[in-house]
């Protein structure tokens, strides 16, 4: 999921969950509190807090950009934080954060290349040309039918953590 920032001001007083470990900073899955922000000509510099045990850090960045790619606000995590652990946060984060190119696409390519050349050397002519491009739709299919199933089991077990008066079977 694409998360941009016109303006690092706007990310004073919200929750983010931090997605990516700085070296003296909050590690990934920790839910942050943007206390103050400041532009300066070298970069920016953010005061936070953490809000599990308090403590006031600061970071530096050089661009937005950078703050986005180590922060990320998300409301449902930062709703319902403390039901989860830090484990299952993470994968959360793994999980939403895939993309059908960063995902998919290298399984589909390697499979694609797997297939073209089994087909090819065991089969051969045109019965190996039919069987690759069965083998190619199936594997095409089932691995975007992957990609969606694991973002779907990741939610349902994580909203099914959370007591909201709703059951998924």
């Amino acid at each position: 999921m694409a998360f941009m920032l016109y303006s690092i001001d706007d990310a004073i007083d919200c929750k983010y969950v931090v997605t990516k470990t700085m070296s003296g900073q909050a590690k990934a899955g920790t839910l942050v509190h943007i206390m103050d922000t400041t532009e300066k000509s070298d970069g920016i510099i953010v005061d936070y807090r953490v809000t599990r045990t308090g403590q006031n850090f600061v970071a530096r960045f050089n661009t937005i950009k950078d703050f986005c790619k180590w922060a990320h606000p998300d409301t449902f995590l930062a709703r319902h934080y403390d039901s989860f652990s830090k484990k299952e946060i993470q994968q959360y984060l793994k999980v939403k954060e895939r993309s059908v190119v960063s995902f998919c696409l290298p399984i589909i390519l390697i499979s694609l290349i797997v297939i073209w050349g089994v087909s090819i050397a065991l089969v051969g002519g045109g019965a190996g040309i039919a069987v690759g491009i069965v083998c190619s739709l199936i594997s095409v299919l089932g691995t975007l039918f992957a990609f969606k199933m694991t973002k779907e089991k990741t939610m349902l077990k994580m909203y099914s953590k959370v007591n909201v008066g709703i059951s998924f079977k």
